[in-house]
């Protein structure tokens, strides 16, 4: 790894990786590593032989960093700029001077693509609309049509509230695992969840934890129990995934690729939080469906958090102008890391990095997802 990198990486990092945690957080670290592993089937994914698409990708361990001050002015996020920095960003990654062709590398037409937006922030902090519109249209230009193209989440309502709708996207299919009818519903005529025929039954994640939901809850998570089902659009609908998280935190570490994917593709979710947050967001993303699918990734730092994450709490907003790409989504959250928990440190949100910060990618790392070895990233940065 050249200097310049080094210095990226550690930008932040200067007289503070020696300062300490505050007290809160050395406990929470300590009961972390303290704890005995729950047992998952992580092993049944690594049964399955991996293909020319399975992570992580084309270009193991390169993230293009691509950054323009013009993509925000007067506190509207500019689409035309937002085009302009994925063009150049896939073409860095790619080292294609034709966009068409560095679209053609990852997607190819007849096939069904999907983008994984993240929509819990609703109006203020989801996937921009200026990235999820520029890369439609530049898969149209790819010779993708739109009604080959699926905007899809784990819950419908936050895809709605968040502004993808049929109205703003015609001609897209928007999907949701958790469905929720015209009327707010959950359930249908009959009173079963909407939800059970979206689920596969034959694709799941097994972990030895489990929590009982009450009757709000259960519609949000589906299934009670030791199994999370995967969604039918990643295993049966979608050929290839295009991931599009946002630069956000999460406490001391991040939702951004993995995390993303890990909680966005499966159901009964909350029992996992507690014991499994970092292992959920890596093991998920092993499984075939997930693993074999996602042939990128594009972080949405236009606008992201520093706090107060992965929900949306404006006095925690910065514009961090930035997009991040790569193929590899361990090596794209390890850049993405640095950058968040950077900004943290400044505002004095705590003392310094916490390896439990990184667990997600470490664990991604040995699952043979990524690169999370900083000396082994190629961080290519560009942009005005």
């Amino acid at each position: 790894m050249d200097k310049g990198r080094r210095n990226f990486f550690r930008l932040f990092a200067a007289g503070s990786l020696g300062a300490g945690l505050s007290p809160v957080m050395a406990a929470n670290l300590a009961n972390l590593t303290a704890r005995q592993p729950t047992a998952t089937n992580i092993a049944d994914a690594l049964k399955y032989p991996r293909n020319e698409n399975s992570m992580p990708g084309r270009y193991p361990g390169r993230v293009v960093r691509i950054v323009d001050e013009n993509s925000i002015a007067e506190d509207v996020i500019q689409e035309d700029a937002v085009y302009e920095m994925l063009e150049g960003g896939i073409k860095n990654l790619t080292e294609e001077t034709d966009t068409s062709r560095a679209w053609r590398q990852f997607v190819s037409p007849g096939e069904v693509i999907g983008l994984k937006v993240n929509p819990i922030g609703g109006k203020l902090l989801s996937t921009s609309h200026a990235l999820v519109k520029s890369v439609i249209s530049q898969l149209e230009q790819s010779g993708i049509p739109k009604e080959k193209i699926v905007i899809f989440d784990r819950r419908m309502q936050q895809l709605l509230d968040a502004g993808f709708t049929p109205g703003n996207y015609p001609g897209i299919t928007i999907w949701g695992t958790e469905h929720v009818d015209e009327s707010g519903s959950y359930y249908d005529e009959k009173g079963k969840l909407y939800s059970l025929s979206r689920i596969d039954r034959d694709w799941h994640y097994w972990a030895d934890c489990e929590m009982d939901y009450d009757d709000y809850m259960l519609p949000f998570m589906v299934n009670q129990g030791k199994y999370s089902y995967f969604t039918k659009i990643v295993t049966r609908q979608l050929d290839k995934i295009i991931n599009l998280p946002i630069m956000k935190n999460a406490g001391a570490s991040i939702t951004l690729c993995l995390k993303n994917l890990g909680y966005g593709v499966i159901t009964n979710t909350s029992r996992l939080h507690s014991t499994l947050w970092a292992e959920t967001s890596a093991q998920v993303c092993a499984f075939p469906p997930v693993r074999d699918k996602v042939v990128l990734n594009i972080a949405d730092g236009i606008r992201g958090c520093y706090d107060g994450g992965p929900g949306a709490n404006p006095q925690f907003f910065t514009d961090y102008r930035m997009l991040l790409l790569g193929t590899d989504p361990v090596a794209v959250d390890t850049a993405g890391y640095d950058i968040i928990i950077g900004k943290r440190i400044e505002m004095g949100r705590q003392a310094g990095f916490a390896d439990v910060g990184l667990r997600q990618m470490l664990l991604a790392e040995e699952l043979g997802l990524g690169i999370a070895d900083r000396e082994r990233i190629d961080l290519r940065t560009a942009g005005r």
